[in-house]
This record gives structure tokens, sequence and C-alpha cells, in this order.
């Protein structure tokens, strides 16, 4: 009997986390670093948020390691965030899925948005530069 093992990855602007959960007893590591571990708190709550409306009692039978490249601080947290609910859906099934979407569709859905390139003749991708008529 072979056990079960789900790959997913997620996005938020230019990161991307990429993870394999299986069954275990319910660790978590970013980059081989276990989550207990992570600084400043604010990522740790928001990467261990799916876990906690997941239900501590489900959440503790599945192991889950991250890889995160790219992007800043935050932006590898929602990536992070949005691999692990989508690895715990995987495993739980369609009533852990229903629970994640109730509370936070962000959850399980990649947030589209990505910054818009410079363009020429303005010092962002919007602002121009400024005309003067005197």
């Amino acid at each position: 009997m072979s056990e079960k093992i789900v790959v997913v990855s997620g996005k938020r602007k230019t990161a991307v986390a990429r993870a394999v959960a299986y069954s275990g007893n319910g660790k978590v590591f970013i980059n081989d670093v276990p989550l207990e571990l992570m600084r400043p708190e604010v990522v740790k709550l928001k990467i261990e948020e799916p876990v906690l409306v997941a239900g501590k009692d489900f959440a503790n039978t599945v192991d889950v390691h991250i890889k995160i490249e790219g992007g800043g601080m935050m932006g590898q947290a929602e990536a992070a965030r949005v691999v692990v609910s989508n690895a715990l859906a995987e495993f739980g099934g369609e009533e852990i899925r229903r629970r994640l979407m109730e509370y936070d569709r962000r959850m399980l859905v990649e947030d589209p948005r990505r910054t818009e390139p410079k363009k020429f003749g303005g010092h962002s991708a919007r602002r121009r530069k400024q005309k003067s008529y005197r």
C-alpha cells in the first residue's frame, strides 16, 4: 500500500512556493526550517492560519515541506499560505476545502495581481513627465 503524496504550488507577486505534503504528524517546514522558528511572528501566523482553520485534529495528520523563492517577506508568506491550504484541501477532501473557502477565498485561490512594467516617457508605470507651457 502506497502513501498519499500531494505536490502543490502557489504564487503571490513574484514569490513562488512549492510544497510536498504527505501523511505525518503535523509538521510544517519552510526552506527546511520548522514553522515554530519562523520570525517575524506575523509571517508565522499568516502561514499557520490554514492549519488553524482546518482544525488541529486533522492538520496533525499531514506534514508539509515548502520551498519558497523570490519576492519579499509577506509575498513569500502569502504564497506559503496558499500552498498549505491547497495541500490540506487535497488531503481533507471537500469538507476541509469548504471550510477554508468560507473563511477566506484567498487561501485557496492565488492573487492574480502583478506589478505593471515601467514604460518610456515617464518615471514609473503610469506616471508621465510633467509638461511646462511657459
